[in-house]
């Protein structure tokens, strides 16, 4: 293992900032958006790439937003679209943005409002879309319920198609759509992961647990689910057998925050906690039904370190981290104070 960080450093946030996304739907960059969680300054979007050359990061786009940005999603299907989860004063609200068509680091256009999500009775939490391709549905999570929502982003419409409440005794944070079926969304709370069917909108599964930071489900394989919780650090888990996690990672010193897998390497893990670390992992690609579980116990890589990396090169917690989906060995991760920092983990990848 390793520590420091000898990334790319972008430093065009001036304020604080949570929220960094990959723009899923650009081929041909390798872009993020980040937004900024300012009480006292008007907030920005910054849409940042990576030069040709991969020596430094750009700022594409420079634009204002009203309210502190809480939650921020790339569209997967246009890269002018995006939607945010804001904060401004006793209002809570979300949002899908459009970006201008003529935009560039300074006087940038506004930002085009094509749809809000209205009617929710508790504060919003997050947007979740379709992870792979276009679909017309949304589903916005608020602290008690989920909505599943039709989408038509030119018409500026959105409307409510299904709705579901939690009840009093949960409080959700947030959530993740299944990538491989658009029917299922997994919402976490402070005591538990529940997997719901859109379709009938009813509780399908569950996984008790202690505080759920984040969850994500591995895109490469059905069934798997990483959870980042507060006192336990990282759990996998296979849904199909909820009782108990296959695999256990600590996590980091302090609360572990955001938890991704990546896009294309199904055994890497990225990380990131309020210790102001970013840990890079290696896990089992083994789930606890496959018939080489048994021998893989007790093989060597079993026993290392699935620590790969630690970047510890920030100041401040790391509250976002995103994966490149056009350039899977690369991620960028944001810390609290606004620093950006793209990484490369070539030399990490599994050899084929």
């Amino acid at each position: 293992m390793q520590g420091g960080s000898t990334g790319i450093v972008y430093g065009g946030l001036k304020y604080q900032a949570r929220c960094i996304a990959d723009v899923k739907a650009d081929a041909n960059n390798t872009s993020f958006l980040a937004g900024t969680l300012s009480l006292k300054e008007e907030n920005e979007v910054h849409l940042i790439r990576l030069s040709p050359s991969a020596a430094e990061l750009v700022c594409e786009g420079l634009f204002y937003h009203p309210g502190e940005i809480w939650d921020l999603a790339s569209c997967p299907f246009d890269s002018r679209l995006f939607s945010a989860v804001f904060a401004s004063g006793e209002t809570n609200g979300a949002v899908i943005w459009k970006i201008p068509e003529l935009y560039g680091q300074s006087n940038s256009p506004p930002l085009e409002q094509l749809v809000s999500f209205d009617g929710h009775p508790c504060k919003i939490r997050s947007i979740l879309w379709w992870p792979i391709g276009k679909h017309d549905k949304v589903i916005s999570i608020d602290e008690q319920n989920l909505f599943l929502w039709s989408l038509d982003c030119s018409r500026k419409i959105a409307e409510v198609q299904s709705q579901e409440s939690v009840g009093v005794l949960h409080h959700l944070s947030g959530g993740a759509w299944d990538p491989h079926d658009r029917n299922t969304v997994a919402a976490f709370c402070d005591s538990s992961l529940q997997c719901w069917d859109l379709r009938t909108m009813k509780k399908t599964n569950s996984i008790e647990l202690v505080h759920v930071r984040d969850a994500d489900y591995n895109p490469n394989k059905q069934h798997i689910v990483a959870t980042a919780e507060d006192e336990t650090g990282i759990h996998l888990w296979d849904l199909r057998m909820p009782n108990f996690p296959f695999s256990e990672l600590p996590g980091h010193a302090h609360w572990t925050w955001a938890i991704r897998h990546n896009p294309q390497y199904d055994q890497l893990i990225l990380s990131s906690g309020t210790d102001s670390t970013v840990n890079l992992w290696l896990t089992s690609s083994n789930n606890s039904d496959d018939s080489t579980s048994e021998s893989q116990s007790d093989s060597p890589t079993q026993k290392m370190d699935p620590l790969l990396n630690s970047y510890t090169d920030y100041e401040n917690s790391v509250y976002g981290i995103a994966w490149s989906s056009r350039e899977p060995s690369m991620f960028a991760s944001l810390s609290y104070d606004g620093r950006v920092v793209v990484e490369s983990v070539k030399s990490y990848l599994p050899r084929k």
